[in-house]
């Protein structure tokens, strides 16, 4: 989306035609997680283990490349809004470096370390080989997956969200075809009256990872693609050296990011480690249940690369008017979505369950924790949409401070007494994460009305 069009087009049209195509691409990601989890749950409650086990530490490696991409999100969304393209282009040029130093560092990390993570984690014995193949499996194309995450948000910058639907939604497709030909044993099926034979590998959980691995393949070169043949921020021909008047002010951002994704995302492994000591179906529980619960954060999420990139847009066009104006609309929008969001949740938790899973045991728990957690789904999506507001116009110092503070001050402590101490079980360890999410609610919206987060205020009172 060209910066006249943003300009000239009213806030609300504009926000929904950045929000769109990233929330039916997250929509159709957590489908595809959906199926994922669909397919190896079938196989028991084991195989499902085997996979959870591992998922927060994938999530520490994933949140820490995408706040990489952070900086690189608030210099281009600003040079865009200002109309300096070429600035723009600098940009994206230097993303290359972050994807290539991202792609080496955390290949070889997991790599090296993939034995021992399922033992870290505390997972039962039992799975413990199938979850450090099912590790390093999936970090073999590391280099690739680093590519999808930050030349995604290159082009959402520029407010073209479209691309990155498009790649997502092809690399979906080739996952769930690939899942079902290398997870399960060749067998027959009826088909408008015939038997017909399938085939499969019957590689099991190794190869649910297998054909991860190759989607991230196929993304990374199609998202690389995309970016080389951007009309205005492509690499081409640009300089690939470090470049300090483009990576300065980008990293300014991006550290403190990377810091709280990093900070979070090892509170996410401490969290469950502490949930893996429960055993296997309290592990089966919670795994299911994040990623049933997944769906319903996919509005707020869609809504935050909008708010990003279009939060940092109107910085770059210098408009306090407009910015008071989207960011009204986005939080506006974004309370009445993830009210809708969590009534529904509430309302279908055991039936979301039970496509996963046939153990009775394992929804019984997993519905009574979707739905305690339905009900703070308002508040968190504030802290979602407000995160991203922040982050685009370059302020991530603050959420840095309050993402660290409830994770461990709020969600780890509370878990690890509830746990350890006074021996409870699942509902009391996701007591504290709603918790933890009613606190980031508060402190945003604190900071929010505050109004320190906003650079064109500063400017202002600064004239």
């Amino acid at each position: 989306m060209h910066s006249t069009d943003m300009r000239s087009r009213p806030v609300l049209i504009t926000i929904l035609l950045l929000a769109w195509p990233t929330m039916l691409e997250q929509i159709l990601q957590v489908a595809v997680q959906y199926v994922d989890s669909a397919m190896v749950g079938r196989l028991g409650a084991e195989a499902t283990a085997a996979v959870g086990a591992t998922s927060t530490v994938s999530w520490l490696i994933g949140s820490t490349v995408s706040a990489v991409g952070t900086g690189f999100m608030a210099y281009i969304a600003r040079a865009w809004g200002a109309e300096r393209y070429e600035d723009a282009g600098r940009a994206a040029a230097q993303s290359v470096l972050a994807v290539l130093l991202c792609g080496a560092v955390f290949t070889a990390l997991p790599l090296s370390l993939a034995r021992f993570v399922p033992r870290w984690m505390h997972a039962d014995e039992a799975i413990q080989p199938a979850a450090a193949r099912y590790f390093f499996i999936l970090y073999c194309p590391m280099l690739f997956r680093a590519a999808m995450i930050l030349f995604s948000t290159v082009l959402r910058a520029t407010g073209d969200t479209r691309t990155p639907m498009r790649v997502n939604t092809s690399i979906n497709v080739v996952n769930v075809a690939l899942n079902y030909l290398l997870i399960y044993q060749p067998h027959a099926v009826r088909l408008f009256g015939w038997e017909v034979t399938m085939p499969g590998a019957g590689l099991g959980v190794t190869g649910a990872a297998v054909a991860s691995a190759i989607s991230f393949v196929i993304g990374g070169l199609g998202m690389a693609r995309a970016v080389w043949r951007h009309p205005r921020v492509s690499p081409k021909g640009r300089s690939l050296r470090p470049d300090p008047e483009v990576l300065r002010p980008a990293l300014r951002v991006t550290i403190p990011a990377a810091l709280q994704r990093f900070a979070t995302s090892f509170g996410y492994v401490a969290f469950a480690s502490l949930i893996n000591s429960l055993g296997t179906i309290s592990l089966a529980s919670h795994s299911i249940a994040n990623t049933v619960e997944s769906a319903f954060y996919v509005p707020g999420f869609g809504m935050q690369a909008a708010a990003a990139a279009l939060s940092g847009n109107t910085y770059g066009m210098g408009d306090k008017d407009r910015m008071r104006s989207v960011t009204r609309t986005l939080i506006a929008l974004e309370l009445g979505i993830m009210t809708v969001s969590g009534g529904a949740l509430f309302l279908l938790a055991g039936r979301l369950m039970r496509i996963f899973t046939p153990n009775e045991e394992v929804v019984a728990l997993g519905t009574t924790v979707l739905r305690m957690v339905a009900v703070s789904e308002p508040v968190y999506g504030v802290s979602i949409i407000l995160e991203g507001i922040f982050q685009g116009v370059g302020d991530t110092r603050g959420p840095f401070k309050y993402n660290v503070m409830g994770m461990w001050g709020v969600r780890i402590l509370g878990t690890f007494l509830c746990v350890k101490v006074f021996g409870l079980g699942l509902t009391a360890a996701w007591g504290c994460m709603i918790a933890h999410n009613v606190f980031l609610g508060l402190m945003f919206t604190l900071r929010y009305r505050r109004g320190t987060w906003n650079p064109l205020l500063r400017e202002a009172k600064m004239e």
